[in-house]
């Protein structure tokens, strides 16, 4: 049985993970991957306890979510690291 249902809207994308995450009660992170979302898994599974969450999600969210990582990753780029120095030039 799922601890609550989370819309795939609510779920942030982290791009260390290149998975979807929600908080966790136990303090880390349920996880999702985009690979699995496109397979119609709907189950996000926290890696510390053994609590699981439903996420909902239709076609809709499912584009959206890939258009989100598709802009977290450009942004990645663009980005430096912090404690990067700036190159002159």
């Amino acid at each position: 049985m799922a601890y609550e249902e989370v819309n795939l809207n609510d779920m942030k994308y982290d791009l260390e993970l290149e998975a979807f995450t929600y908080e966790c009660p136990c303090g880390d992170l349920f996880q999702i991957t985009m690979e699995e979302l496109e397979a119609g898994e709907e189950i996000a599974y926290c890696p510390s306890c053994s609590l699981v969450v439903m996420v909902e999600y239709g076609q809709s969210e499912l584009v959206k979510a890939q258009e989100r990582i598709r802009s977290a990753d450009k942004l990645e780029s663009v980005v430096p690291p912090a404690g990067a120095k700036a190159i002159a030039a």
